[in-house]
């Protein structure tokens, strides 16, 4: 009986554990990455971006994304309640609006605006990264609460359950695939953008991607981007796998 649960998960997430196997140790060890540039672009005389470790780009950028996304899902969820609530009703339309008009704006024009009265480097990226990210988890909040049955809710009252317990023990619960997939967008969008963020000194994956552009190295742009692209891809399986319950 304890064996049954420990094989639906290691069938379900093998996959996903074999590839973050293979991202940690690309991170730790750039021979691979040293042969297959090479055989792919000859013509450099550099492959591997010699000013930084790509292991301490990545930790840069997770933690990019790590406080971005953190408050967009708190900022996000908490917007979606209120304009779910009788009180709020009346805002749901310019909740809508403003995050609507957050995400439409480029992340490029946001940073440009911040730095002037911020200055370079965390602090513009986070406050660009958190207005792009921020609307699927508003619309996923407000439509998974929105798409509890109210007849749950009715017998919920019925039962002798108060406002807020309805919200804790009913209606987030139910909406809670719908949020999490949300926030898996939000992430994973995050995770792209975020490159940005080493225009204005910010660090993170997008070093390499900045360097090679400016100074022709193909070798450079691949190595980042596809560091990128790996994260992207763990990460949207693992948030996957948390809606799906298996991890």
């Amino acid at each position: 009986m304890l064996k049954s649960p420990i094989k639906t998960f290691l069938r379900r997430s093998a996959g996903t554990i074999l590839l973050a196997g293979v991202f940690v140790y690309l991170i730790l060890d750039m021979n691979p990455w040293k042969f297959f540039l090479r055989a792919l672009f000859p013509e450099e005389t550099e492959w591997i971006y010699p000013r930084a470790m790509l292991i301490d780009l990545v930790g840069e950028h997770l933690l990019l994304v790590a406080i971005s996304s953190a408050l967009a899902v708190i900022a996000g969820i908490a917007a979606g309640i209120f304009v779910t609530r009788r009180s709020g009703r009346v805002y749901l339309q310019t909740v809508n609006d403003l995050t609507s008009l957050a995400q439409t704006f480029p992340p490029v024009a946001i940073l440009a605006l911040t730095v002037p009265f911020i200055g370079f480097g965390f602090k513009p990226t986070i406050a660009a990264l958190f207005l792009y990210s921020i609307l699927p988890v508003v619309r996923n909040t407000i439509s998974g609460i929105g798409a509890v049955p109210a007849p749950l809710i009715e017998a919920a009252f019925g039962m002798g359950m108060t406002r807020p317990q309805i919200l804790f023990k009913v209606e987030i619960p139910l909406a809670m695939k719908v949020i999490m997939a949300g926030i898996r967008m939000s992430v994973v969008m995050n995770i792209g953008t975020a490159t940005l963020g080493a225009i204005v000194g910010a660090g993170g994956l997008g070093v390499p991607i900045i360097s090679g552009l400016v100074r022709q190295n193909q070798a450079f742009v691949l190595e980042g981007a596809l560091t990128v692209c790996l994260l992207a891809v763990i990460t949207d399986r693992l948030i996957s796998g948390i809606e799906e319950g298996y991890f």
